[in-house]
């Protein structure tokens, strides 16, 4: 399987705010390290999620492959490419914790905005709109949203405005997709409804994704591999990753698999690599 994202000896720190030192003199420069030696590589058409407890850095991966971020030691690659770029030529794209809308702008206009900012004449847009029309038509129907594509988000249930961005994130017919947990705020049944959803379009356009979130379950119901973080620097590993967790379940899957003792015990494995989060330097 080849490789479609590489990080190697990744480490990301922050420069915190010197501390007032005697006299008002200030204190020496403090360094935050927030993931270390963190090395991953994702094959072609994998589903890869990132667990962890708050704070250790699972955002702060994703925000480094979508080049949001550069890294402070270490290489990383996205589809042969720096992360920024792999954005920028639309080989990736990035699904946040909140859908980011524009609220002026309809369901339609929002999926269409990558388009329009990357046409030669976006100056002069609106009779340039319409060669465009079907494939958003298409991408709203993928989403199962064509009947609201004149809807402003206001107007849109939470989980309909994720499904919006996510159809926004496609257009551009991305390799791969990042998404910071992108359900965490929906209740259960939609959150359940949302994966299916998100396994179904996983499938249908190979796409490979990695995917935060904070729940195990979560992570076992749509992955692959689930790679667990510390907060700090794991003792055992060196790094912040505390173990990855494969996960043998079959394809496709459905919410009855939730009742599969299998999914119990895969869920019990990453609860324990959770526990062993908790055992930093």
């Amino acid at each position: 399987m080849a490789a479609i994202v590489e990080m190697d000896h990744i480490s990301k720190a922050y420069d915190v705010a010197a501390e007032p030192g005697l006299l008002g003199r200030r204190g020496p420069e403090r360094i935050l390290d927030v993931v270390t030696n963190f090395s991953l590589t994702v094959g072609q058409g994998e589903f890869v999620s990132v667990i962890g407890p708050s704070g250790c850095g699972k955002t702060t991966v994703l925000f480094l492959l979508a080049g949001i971020r550069d890294p402070t030691e270490g290489r990383i690659s996205v589809c042969g490419r720096r992360p920024a770029e792999s954005i920028r030529e639309g080989l990736s794209g990035v699904i946040f914790q909140q859908p980011i809308l524009f609220e002026w702008l309809t369901a339609e206009d929002n999926v269409l905005l990558p388009l329009r900012l990357r046409d030669p004449g976006w100056w002069w847009w609106p009779p340039r709109r319409a060669r465009y029309q079907d494939s958003v038509r298409q991408l709203l129907r993928t989403v199962e949203l064509e009947h609201f594509a004149r809807y402003y988000p206001d107007k849109l249930s939470g989980g309909m405005q994720q499904r919006v961005a996510i159809a926004r994130a496609l257009t551009l017919n991305p390799q791969v997709l990042l998404l910071d947990e992108p359900f965490g705020a929906l209740d259960e049944i939609t959150r359940d409804r949302m994966n299916i959803e998100l396994l179904r379009l996983y499938e249908e356009r190979r796409l490979t994704i990695l995917f935060v979130t904070h729940s195990i379950e979560e992570a076992v119901f749509l992955s692959d591999r689930v790679i667990v973080m510390s907060r700090g620097v794991f003792s055992r590993t060196g790094s912040s990753i505390v173990r990855e967790v494969r996960i043998e379940l079959p394809r496709p899957r459905r919410l009855a698999l939730k009742e599969d003792p299998a999914f119990f015990q895969a869920v019990r494995q990453g609860r324990v690599a959770l526990r062993e989060a908790q055992f930093v330097e």
